[in-house]
């Protein structure tokens, strides 16, 4: 009985990290590195570097405190501020339902270029393939084994494409410690790739997973701090072969007239021009794996801030991350392209990060929610406090998009 309960644990671990490496790892993540590897050539590497220190900040932070109280975001924030984690709860939810159209978006478009299926019903397909998972008995291991199948093939996929362009890896080793790049053009790119990794429901999605699993109190520290930092290994991984797979293609298209990536689908032009026809394909596959993992961790992830606030939600959650599902894929039908609603996620998820990090680093100091006998380490707290400055000039630099959206 032990052992069954210690191989349940060990699941639960390995799904959590994978399911907050695969959630960072989105169509739109796809997108970004295509077209800043496409800008900033072997420099992107120093953006990716500063990127994943302050993601890991932010995650080591979160899981610690979420999973040592053994209270869900939202929970922790109304323990800080009475009515503030029903703000938070909304602002999450709602980035992540627009996020998720993007999603199965990506979805569609993965098995466009994989198997030529017109995108309408390839958002109906990658809709389905999730709804599946949360209609199977024990949706929560199906969860956990999909995300991890996924995340693997992506990261083996990747890998063949980078053994085909063969990239430059003492130039990207070089500029990812000296970057030749100006700053004024790295600095932008870090604060869309932090955004875009750890904002929003992205930075709870593990957290969340361990909680449900009953992983929680201190007596537990040693193995959330394995799992998080499990998670920031994956996705680091899948983020720097990807990047070398783009850059083989950069720099050898630098000297011909191809000099840059197709504006509108960077990373597929990329995967395209280094490795041909096989390599479209196997954009794409990587595009589906990453988008139907995306979907799964956002529905879940968004349905988990709202099920402590009603019986009914608790009691049907699979149903209630079913409908999110399905809604994400309707309207990704019938609207096509979301680009006002995109612009909106951003700009939420850019301002989700700085109050709920801070909300975490408020509550690290506080026995009523740590516990008595818990001290959070200093240096994860200084180092969260000054992510929290970054992320709010994120924030503010994202309400500016708003404007896009009234013009």
């Amino acid at each position: 009985m032990e052992k069954n309960t210690n191989k349940k644990s060990a699941s639960a671990l390995i799904g959590a990290a994978f399911l907050m490496a695969t959630s960072a790892i989105g169509p739109g993540f796809l997108t970004q590195t295509g077209q800043f590897t496409g800008n900033l050539k072997g420099s992107f590497g120093f953006v990716i570097l500063v990127s994943v220190i302050l993601a890991a900040i932010v995650q080591l932070n979160v899981w610690r405190v979420l999973c040592v109280s053994g209270m869900r975001g939202q929970d922790v924030a109304n323990k800080v501020l009475p009515g503030l984690g029903y703000v938070i709860a909304f602002l999450v939810v709602a980035g992540g339902l627009v996020f998720n159209i993007g999603n199965v978006g990506g979805g569609a478009l993965g098995f466009n270029s994989l198997l030529g299926i017109p995108t309408t019903y390839g958002c109906f397909l990658a809709g389905a393939i999730a709804i599946c998972v949360f209609l199977y008995k024990n949706a929560l291991d199906a969860m956990d084994t999909l995300t991890k199948i996924l995340g693997g093939i992506m990261i083996v996929v990747i890998f063949v494409v980078i053994l085909i362009v063969k990239p430059p890896v003492g130039m990207a080793v070089k500029e990812t410690f000296v970057p030749t790049a100006p700053m004024d053009s790295i600095f932008p790119a870090i604060l869309t790739l932090l955004g875009g990794t750890v904002g929003g429901y992205i930075t709870f999605a593990g957290a969340h997973r361990l909680i449900d699993a009953g992983i929680t109190k201190e007596e537990n520290l040693k193995e959330i701090n394995k799992s998080s930092v499990m998670g920031i290994g994956i996705a680091t991984i899948v983020r720097i072969l990807l990047f070398l797979a783009i850059l083989g293609v950069v720099v050898e298209t630098s000297t011909s007239p191809a000099t840059t990536l197709d504006a509108s689908n960077p990373a597929a032009d990329a995967f395209l021009q280094g490795a041909g026809q096989i390599g479209y394909r196997f954009f794409g596959l990587v595009l589906l794996c990453a988008a139907v993992t995306s979907i799964i961790g956002c529905a879940y992830t968004s349905v988990s801030f709202l099920k402590t606030f009603s019986k009914t939600i608790a009691n049907n959650e699979k149903w209630f991350i079913v409908g999110f599902i399905a809604l994400s894929t309707v309207v990704m039908a019938l609207i096509g392209q979301p680009a006002t609603l995109l612009v909106l996620a951003g700009a939420l998820n850019g301002l989700i990060l700085p109050i709920t990090l801070g909300v975490c680093l408020i509550a690290s100091q506080k026995k009523s929610i740590m516990g008595e006998n818990y001290k959070h380490p200093i240096v994860l707290l200084i180092l969260g406090i000054i992510v929290v400055v970054i992320s709010a000039y994120l924030g503010i630099t994202s309400l500016g998009k708003l404007s896009a959206l009234f013009g």
